[in-house]
């Protein structure tokens, strides 16, 4: 487990080129707002969470699969990673912020990831 990247993952590269080749201007990881979302659009102020399916247990994702060792820990850690997550995006919601989540295996379809960008921005 020491070896999954938290940043520069395959599906945020793959957003952050789209959104380069839109000439948008981003940030990465903001510090200052809740969750620290992986990109930050200020205009508009729009965020963006691309979140690992088996992190924040995708619904209806093969990736969210539950460890068979050690079971009542990763439970209780996969469940708090969506609460946590609910709340920072109620947070950002009430800041006046937009959301959008982009799950890992919507990457692996780049047609779609591309698609779901677009309508957001």
């Amino acid at each position: 487990m020491s070896q999954i990247k938290s940043r520069d993952t395959l599906p945020e590269k793959i957003a952050r080129k789209f959104l380069s080749g839109l000439n948008y201007s981003y940030r990465l990881h903001d510090k200052k707002l809740p969750g620290k979302p992986d990109i930050v659009i200020k205009e508009g102020k729009k965020v963006i969470f691309i979140n690992g399916c088996f992190w924040h247990q995708h619904k209806g994702c093969k990736r969210r699969a539950m460890p068979k060792t050690n079971r009542s820990y990763w439970k209780n850690k996969l469940r708090r990673n969506v609460e946590k997550q609910g709340e920072d995006i109620k947070k950002l919601k009430r800041l006046g912020w937009k959301v959008k989540i982009i799950w890992e295996c919507e990457a692996k379809k780049p047609g779609k990831l591309t698609k779901r960008l677009k309508n957001f921005l």
